[in-house]
């Protein structure tokens, strides 16, 4: 094996252990709730959601979730 591909491979594997090294920006995913799908996005410290408790309180489950799964990625503690 190249061993200039082993040293970015054990590069990466020490990047990823230092979450403070990234900060996440921007975010667009599916999020697979119980009931049927929900299109999801994070922008400008905003988050976004297609169901319809979002569009009527600005929160959701599945926005909440998302701010708990990336927490280590924000940049500072986000509201939806």
């Amino acid at each position: 094996m190249d061993t200039s591909l082993v040293r970015k491979m054990e590069k990466a594997k020490d990047y990823a252990a230092q979450q403070g090294r990234v900060t996440l920006m921007q975010c667009q995913a599916t999020f697979r709730g119980d009931n049927s799908d929900h299109e999801i996005s994070y922008e400008s410290g905003e988050w976004s959601c297609s169901c319809y408790y979002f569009t009527s309180r600005r929160e959701c489950s599945h926005t909440m979730a998302m701010q708990l799964m990336l927490s280590n990625l924000m940049k500072e503690p986000v509201r939806s």
